[in-house]
């Protein structure tokens, strides 16, 4: 039951003249064509698209995913390339008030001009670009250019003038661009992706007419849930082309007069909601979502229209001093939840190449894994608004990082601004979305420049280092969170992640924590029991693709770690040994390489294993874990539990047991069992403990809701290469959990 509004917020004024028409949308992704700008041939192109697809889709390049093609089509990144189509308008749209041409993303540089005029300058990826065109468009045909800088050239003497040089990320190249360029920092390669810096018009392009006004914007925020209501505000931004009144709005067929002022009106209004259904996260309840329809007309006229799906719920970080240290957990309508999840890269390093079906699919894996957050990782993009749909949908939280990684940036006026106006931008296209649980400022920034030592091996000078650290706050402790605060304030904002370094026992009790001990501290897998931080964000361990993956870049004759292939593939400088010598910890030495492939996956789920239920038993000292990695942008080695075709690895079953509500942990050396429920019931079941399928331990249990419980467990024969089943029967004798245990070698 819906209580009255509370208030609207609104502007006085005085009556448009012009006849009201409704807002059309056109899009224009046909009868395209590309070229290099220093070549006179044109080819077909695609839209939304790369020039990588574009070149390879024309047979013009050889598949940049086969064998080391990678290194043969590094020229592309130094062209400059021209897109153009042509467009039809009717007198029916020349004659609205406003004709808004719209490039949803632009990759990077790129001048746009309509029939011969330039309209359009862009510098940023992650933006929006927009011009009213109707000054210079004509009744039937129009030409439509769009002209691409390499973002090598572009940045060239910025990089070279700047007083020092900038960290940036996994960049190997001499010329380092990639922190003064506004574009995903993975393009540039990094330990899990090859280079390739794309150019393209890799978002949607559209036309839309409209006359007197328009909803721009549309947000519903719950601002709290109290006893039995739920209190919300919504938001509608419109913009009109006059001071006008006589417009009326429309929210769910409530219907409230209006009057506008030129330009951008915000218009506001609360209500409460009596036993309201929340949205939970998977596991803890449905993610239901209700529907908001808002219209808006002008004496009767409908103007234009939104519907948007939106979930009652509340979000929190609790970060704060407590008596271990210092907290990170997460509450969800007033509950502490513990986070079960894994950090999301883009699904292809060629953008455009993602279907609707491959978001639908990777994000019923992620559910299906019993995972309730994904952290979107600040080296790539916001992403398109289909995968905080799914999440929406599917009650996955997503901690959202702004898009800066592993670098330090440019400290100029424009430079500043262009991030502002990103941040803007994707903020307040993201925020709608129940899902975002959290922002965050950057990847691994701060613990760099605390830890890495940047500073000597760069040779800043006091000064210097004065100067880029004032820069940083100024960015991630003032714009950002400013931004977010404006924009979002029910979702909090963290400068950075970690928060806390992993090099000293200490930092286990305080914040976030990207633990990387094991892989680039080359520790053996126990230290994941006994490292465990307040919320772990990164941590994990690689293994290689199935070997039909495999076969989808390579050769047989290639079937060797040191074939050029396999070498090249390999983009982490440790990994190939990494990977051997813990296979030697748990399995005789792979005798070829499928067998090696194999026994990396398996020695990938172990350490997963071990992580994941260290990090579970530890809670509430622990109240979070999110590996790395989810997924893959090209097929090869990585720390991913799926691979780039979807195919899912040994880890991935080991994650979705593991991230069951009701799991067994089984400790051989102090011979007990933890049994942990996350279930909201009580549990009556048996444990079984299998070995060469002989059962070995039988023992029936009860257990509270949300408890833990302690079994002691008999003496096992153990065996190498014997793994043991761990085995959980509801009462009905249906299995709730299976997982292995694999014997470490003496």
């Amino acid at each position: 039951m819906r209580a009255t509004l509370f208030s609207v917020f609104a502007c006085v004024i005085i009556f448009s003249c012009s006849v009201p028409q409704q807002r059309e949308t056109s899009w224009l992704h046909t009868n395209w064509k590309f070229s290099n700008a220093n070549d006179s041939a044109w080819y077909p192109a695609t839209i939304p698209g790369v020039v990588h697809t574009d070149l390879l889709a024309n047979k013009l390049i050889k598949d940049p995913f086969w064998g080391t093609n990678e290194l043969d089509l590094q020229w592309i990144e130094k062209e400059a390339w021209n897109y153009q189509t042509e467009f039809e308008l009717s007198k029916n749209q020349t004659d609205q008030e406003h004709i808004e041409l719209e490039f949803e993303g632009l990759d990077t540089y790129a001048s746009v001009f309509v029939n011969g005029v330039k309209v359009i300058t862009a510098n940023n990826m992650f933006r929006n670009w927009k011009a009213d065109v109707k000054p210079f468009v004509k009744v039937g045909d129009n030409l439509l250019e769009v002209k691409f800088t390499s973002p090598l050239n572009y940045n060239r003497t910025k990089v070279l003038n700047y007083p020092y040089q900038l960290p940036s990320g996994n960049e190997t190249v001499d010329l380092k661009v990639s922190p003064f360029t506004r574009k995903a920092a993975y393009h540039f390669g990094w330990d899990f992706s090859p280079r390739f810096v794309t150019s393209g018009i890799w978002k949607d392009v559209k036309l839309t007419t409209w006359s007197n006004a328009r909803i721009l914007d549309v947000f519903v925020q719950t601002d709290s849930i109290e006893s039995n209501n739920a209190y919300l505000t919504y938001e509608v931004e419109i913009e009109a082309s006059l001071k006008a009144k006589g417009y009326s709005l429309l929210v769910n067929g409530a219907e409230l007069p209006i009057s506008l002022k030129a330009g951008k009106n915000i218009i506001k209004f609360q209500e409460s909601v009596e036993n309201p259904t929340l949205w939970w996260p998977n596991g803890r309840g449905e993610a239901t979502l209700h529907n908001l329809v808002v219209q808006l007309k002008k004496e009767d006229f409908l103007l234009d229209e939104i519907s948007q799906k939106y979930g009652i719920r509340t979000i929190e970080l609790i970060n704060e001093r407590d008596s271990i240290g210092t907290s990170f957990y997460f509450k969800v309508n007033g509950e502490p939840v513990f986070m079960k999840g894994a950090n999301y890269i883009p699904q292809d390093v060629f953008l455009p190449r993602v279907s609707e079906d491959q978001y639908r699919k990777l994000t019923k894996q992620v559910k299906d894994a019993n995972m309730n957050m994904l952290r979107v990782w600040g080296g790539g993009i916001y992403e398109k608004d289909i995968f905080y749909d799914l999440c929406d949908k599917n009650g996955i939280l997503v901690w959202q990082d702004f898009m800066f990684a592993g670098s330090l940036y440019p400290n100029d006026s424009a430079f500043l601004e262009n991030v502002k106006q990103e941040s803007i931008e994707n903020v307040k296209r993201l925020r709608k979305h129940t899902s975002i649980a959290l922002w965050c400022g950057n990847n691994e920034i701060e613990v760099a420049w605390g830890n890495w030592g940047w500073q000597n091996q760069f040779g800043y000078s006091p000064s210097d280092s004065v100067e880029i650290w004032d820069n940083y706050r100024s960015m991630f402790q003032s714009l950002l969170p400013n931004v977010v605060k404006e924009l979002n304030p029910k979702v909090n904002y963290v400068s950075s992640s970690p928060l806390s370094n992993w090099g000293t026992p200490e930092n286990f009790n305080h914040g976030s924590m990207h633990y990387w001990g094991v892989w680039h501290g080359r520790e053996l897998f126990e230290s994941f029991k006994k490292k465990v931080g307040r919320f772990m964000v990164e941590y994990g361990f690689q293994s290689f693709p199935s070997m039909e993956t495999i076969r989808t870049f390579a050769v047989d004759s290639s079937f060797s770690l040191k074939s050029a292939t396999m070498l090249n593939r390999q983009k982490s400088y440790i990994g190939n040994g990494l990977m051997t010598k813990h296979i030697s910890n748990w399995f005789d030495a792979p005798t070829y390489f499928t067998d090696f492939v194999d026994k990396s996956q398996r020695t990938q789920a172990i350490g997963m294993q071990l992580a994941i239920q260290a990090h579970r038993q530890q809670s509430p000292h622990c109240m979070g874990t999110l590996f790395w990695q989810l997924n893959d942008c090209w097929p090869g080695p990585s720390w991913s539990v799926i691979d780039y075709y979807g195919t899912e690895k040994v880890a991935y079953e080991t994650v979705k047991q593991n991230y069951k509500p009701l799991i067994a942990i089984v400790d051989l050396d102090k011979k007990d069992i933890d049994i942990i429920s996350d279930l909201n019931i009580d549990f009556d079941g048996t444990l079984e403990i299998e070995g060469n399928s002989e059962l070995l331990f039988s023992k029936k249990f009860k257990i509270a809701a949300n408890t833990r419980l302690k079994i002691a467990l008999k003496n096992i024969e153990l065996k190498e290469n014997n793994p043991l089943s761990i085995i959980i029967l509801g009462a009905d004798g249906l299995v709730q959990y299976r997982d292995v245990i694999y014997i470490k070698k003496n």
